[in-house]
């Protein structure tokens, strides 16, 4: 994206460098792989004074690093050009760019440059409507030929399509206002009332700790998964205010009602306590411990893409589970029916099978 006539004009002098923080700013903008340093030829790489936060070219033009986390650092510089990089993630865009209007006075035609993930944010909408910015976009497929294969496999395979895809592949602006991770018009696509032959079911399970009224739900979750490797969520078995011990023989249940091949369990919180209290209640239960190592948003947005692709149906209307889905947007309350959903999607679509987590007898 470019902001601003595109006539040559005069070699810049004084310029900003604005980054979602400084840190990002130099290890992307500076010192990355697509960074100034690297693509410089030798004889016009300028120095890089880390202590200043300046890059000082061989001519006297200098670029100076700010963040939009310090909106405030651009008043009183003055600039003549100036490059924003992912202003969809800046965290005070609005303000920070109008800083940044201010300060670039130098120069006949003060111009810059805005790269950036298309995100649906206020400030990106307005600058695409305003009619002196000349908007450019490309897919990451035209980049292939810097990218990694194995990326290009793993990354285009899974998410090609999807509402995320259509974002960070295809370089789609994606309206977001109009819900959460979910959209209602996704959920009642992917809605069947009958199913084919299964292949095999499996229970998730999103563990309560404490046992009252207002502890968490115990998130459980039965999906099935049939020949053409297409999951259904066939039911929402979620429990509230029952002692470890009443939710682990109702999970118990549950898992032999289904004639479940495994139980997959999250053990952050409670750690080997899950794993001891329902296999001591029935040892015969196929256990299989995952801990999150990622925050529940980005757990969530693979599943999302299986949604999108037509790889997750819910057999019938799962309310309070739905609820969740359209509401979620990584804030607030444990959602722990979609905690529970996202673990079971997740170990039959996105992982290899690994042998069970049995206790040693």
């Amino acid at each position: 994206m470019r902001v601003g006539d595109p006539r040559p004009q005069h070699a810049a002098r004084q310029i900003a460098l604005v980054g979602e923080t400084l840190g990002a700013a130099r290890a992307i903008m500076v010192e990355g792989p697509s960074g100034i340093l690297s693509v410089s030829p030798p004889y016009e790489r300028p120095k890089f004074i880390s202590s200043r936060n300046v890059l000082i070219w061989p001519n006297g033009a200098q670029a100076f690093l700010f963040s939009s986390a310090r909106p405030h650092s651009l008043r009183g510089p003055q600039f003549d050009a100036a490059w924003c990089d992912e202003v969809g993630k800046w965290r005070n865009d609005q303000m920070t760019w109008d800083m940044l209007q201010f300060g670039l006075r130098l120069g006949s035609h003060p111009q810059q440059v805005a790269t950036t993930t298309p995100r649906d944010t206020k400030l990106l909408r307005d600058l695409i409507a305003d009619p002196r910015c000349i908007v450019t976009k490309s897919s990451t497929r035209a980049n292939q030929a810097n990218l990694a294969p194995q990326f290009l496999r793993d990354i285009i395979g899974r998410y090609e399509g999807s509402r995320l895809g259509r974002q960070e592949i295809d370089a789609e602006m994606l309206d977001e206002r109009a819900g959460g991770l979910w959209p209602p018009d996704l959920i009642e696509r992917q809605r069947r009332y009958n199913s084919p032959p299964f292949v095999e079911h499996i229970v998730s399970l999103d563990p309560a700790v404490g046992a009252s009224k207002r502890v968490d739900h115990c998130g459980l979750i039965v999906l099935a998964r049939c020949q053409k490797n297409e999951v259904y969520v066939v039911a929402d078995e979620t429990r509230q205010g029952q002692t470890p011990l009443q939710w682990s023989r109702h999970v118990s249940d549950v898992y032999h009602k289904y004639e479940a091949s495994r139980l997959v369990a999250e053990v952050n919180q409670g750690g080997e306590l899950v794993r001891e209290v329902i296999l001591r209640n029935d040892p015969s239960i196929r256990f299989f411990p995952v801990r999150a190592r990622r925050n529940k948003l980005e757990r969530a947005y693979p599943v999302v893409a299986l949604y999108e692709r037509g790889l997750v149906y819910h057999l019938g209307q799962f309310n309070k589970l739905e609820d969740q889905m359209r509401h979620f947007d990584g804030k607030g309350a444990s959602p722990d029916r979609l905690d529970a959903l996202v673990w079971g999607i997740t170990d039959l679509l996105l992982k290899p099978r690994r042998a069970p987590n049995l206790r040693s007898l």
